[in-house]
């Protein structure tokens, strides 16, 4: 099994472990095109998992999916200098089509800030037009020149962007931290991936934005991941792409907006955090098979009791609306199937052989503890739903317990050095609000703002970096 399974330890090499477990577990693959990745069966089921979740939030509060063009003439860019400026080394240009030089340049989508803008100037007249709440799924392409990481650094990525207009600033404002909200449910109550919020700084935040908030994680190796952002993006882009309305005072106005999103790097985090030495462990709520039935024929005993046995399970539980697959593979043993599908992450095993058969009961086993449990067959439905949720729960409670244990407070720049070189994850820490000393600790340490919390917490020292008067006490880590 050596060459199939997983060759290196999570703890001794994280980078070489996660490649490993995306490859070998069928999540993906690198794509003949340079800096491009392959969305495998496994993969692609979970983001649609989390496309049906997500979009069953936003249609409930009146969001509607849309689709706008990959094509986004330069001229829109420009428009916006701070975007433009924000966007521009990433960026991957059209110059030709068929064999026709294009007057003007177009570029691959980046984000579609520019080209949703100009066409609600077009469709907003009124107060009465207003809000407008659309979201599309797509792929979006930035120009990463650094080395590939499946799902975590990529130069085409999937994601989703909603874009919205408002008639007030209290309205977005709203507006961006519902997303925000329901944002965190998925990330903690399906992903089971808790979460810091709170809003980036000037320095950090979205260009062209009036405020971002985020959503930041922390990785195994004491990394943070930015989960997701929701943006108000102000007047900003109303005032260049001139999206007015005339409102019940009957005068004209320049709409408020936001914009937010979330992208298949939640797939990574999920193998990052939740993942073993055996392989990947994907939380039940967003598993696309939730149950693997692996039945345990023997030599001297009548293996067609144990495959009616295995077919009536696989029945009563798909009945109940687990999602589950019966492994009737005579090819290979139940032992390698075992294997098999730990590597993929399925949250529960249901073994079945001639003892199970002849005491009628079935044998579960966890994928996040390992641990087996025995229960007659009237129970099998109960019992596996009630490990699902304690699963779910389980992943949940030791990432938690590791973010905890990952954030430090430091009240010197010495010992905020001292906890990056050796410890990692979150360090909270004493800032003035300068933006000139946050840009002085990234150039020396590699370490960012990760998030400004929304509840206020008092200063526990002077600024860290430059000695003065403290306004706030934030969250720095190094990042992915």
């Amino acid at each position: 099994m050596s060459d199939l399974g997983i060759t290196v330890k999570k703890s001794e090499d994280l980078s070489e472990w996660y490649t490993q477990v995306i490859l070998k577990s069928g999540l993906a693959d690198y794509a003949q095109v340079k800096g491009c990745m392959v969305f495998r069966e496994l993969s692609y089921a979970i983001w649609e998992r989390i496309q049906q979740i997500f979009n069953e939030k936003i249609k409930r509060t009146g969001h509607k999916n849309v689709y706008f063009p990959l094509f986004i003439p330069e001229s829109f860019l420009k428009k916006e200098a701070e975007h433009f400026a924000g966007f521009v080394p990433e960026v991957a240009w059209v110059t030709i089509g068929g064999d026709t030089p294009l007057e003007e340049r177009l570029a691959i989508r980046p984000t579609s800030e520019t080209i949703i803008y100009a066409t609600y100037a077009k469709w907003i007249r009124s107060w009465r037009d207003l809000p407008i709440k659309l979201n599309q799924w797509c792929s979006v392409v930035r120009w990463e020149t650094k080395a590939t990481k499946l799902f975590l650094r990529t130069r085409e990525f999937l994601w989703q962007e909603g874009h919205t207009a408002h008639a007030t600033k209290e309205e977005a404002d709203k507006e961006v931290m519902e997303i925000l909200n329901e944002y965190r449910d998925i990330m903690e109550n399906y992903l089971a991936i808790p979460v810091l919020v709170g809003r980036k700084s000037e320095n950090e935040k979205f260009a062209g934005a009036l405020y971002t908030t985020t959503l930041e994680a922390i990785m195994p190796d004491g990394k943070a991941l930015q989960m997701g952002t929701s943006h108000n993006l102000g007047q900003n882009f109303s005032k260049v792409f001139d999206v007015k309305f005339i409102g019940e005072d009957e005068k004209e106005h320049y709409v408020w907006q936001t914009s937010w999103g979330m992208s298949t790097r939640v797939i990574g985090a999920m193998v990052m955090v939740h993942g073993d030495d055996k392989g990947l462990i994907i939380p039940p709520k967003v598993a696309p098979i939730q149950a693997v039935i692996v039945p345990i024929p023997y030599k001297t005993a009548d293996s067609s009791a144990i495959s009616a046995k295995a077919r009536e399970t696989y029945e009563k539980l798909s009945k109940a609306g687990i999602s589950t697959v019966l492994d009737d593979r005579k090819e290979y043993t139940p032992g390698w199937k075992f294997n098999d599908w730990e590597l993929k992450g399925v949250p529960v095993r249901v073994e079945i052989g001639p003892r199970d058969v002849a005491r009628e009961q079935v044998t579960l086993a966890r994928r996040d503890t390992f641990e087996k449990i025995v229960v007659k067959d009237e129970e099998v439905v109960e019992a596996v739903k009630r490990l699902l949720d304690d699963i779910q729960w389980n992943l949940y409670q030791r990432a938690k317990k590791f973010l905890e244990e990952h954030i430090t407070p430091v009240k010197s720049y010495d010992e905020f050095r001292e906890v990056l070189r050796t410890k990692g994850g979150f360090i909270k820490a004493s800032w003035c609000g300068s933006g000139e000393c946050e840009l002085k600790i990234k150039e020396e340490t590699g370490a960012t703002i990760r998030v400004i919390p929304f509840e206020k917490e008092a200063p526990i020292s002077s600024c860290i970096y430059c000695g003065g008067e403290a306004k706030e006490l934030v969250y720095f880590a190094r990042s992915y």
